[in-house]
């Protein structure tokens, strides 16, 4: 949505989502309390100026954040860092390698 874009009623919204009235009332009050939108008396609620950055600021911090949990859950589990940049940098399949290094050690005390 662009700045000064009315957004839909909120009896609308909820019918096409399928959920209570008051959840989307919610939703219209955290979009306005975080700048993002601005009741006007008698005409609905609008999109501020602001809104449109404020919105991809807040995307652009959660998706990092997700990023970074993802990032660590994939170290811990043991994946190679360079595998990690190489998903990161779109390079690659992005395939694990298998560490061969394991493998010989285990062949080695075979032997």
């Amino acid at each position: 949505m662009q700045p000064g874009d009315k957004l839909p009623s909120v009896r609308g919204v909820a019918a096409e989502a399928l959920v209570n009235p008051n959840t989307v009332a919610k939703a219209w009050r955290d979009l306005e309390h975080l700048g993002v939108t601005e009741g006007r008396n008698g005409s609905g609620v609008f999109v501020t100026a602001a809104g449109p950055e404020v919105a991809r600021a807040l995307r652009l911090a959660e998706t990092l954040a997700a990023f970074r949990a993802a990032a660590a859950a994939a170290r811990r589990a043991g994946h190679d860092p360079a595998l990690l940049q190489q998903v990161v940098e779109g390079k690659g399949e992005g395939q694990p390698s298998r560490d061969r290094s394991k493998e010989r050690s285990k062949e080695r005390s075979r032997a």
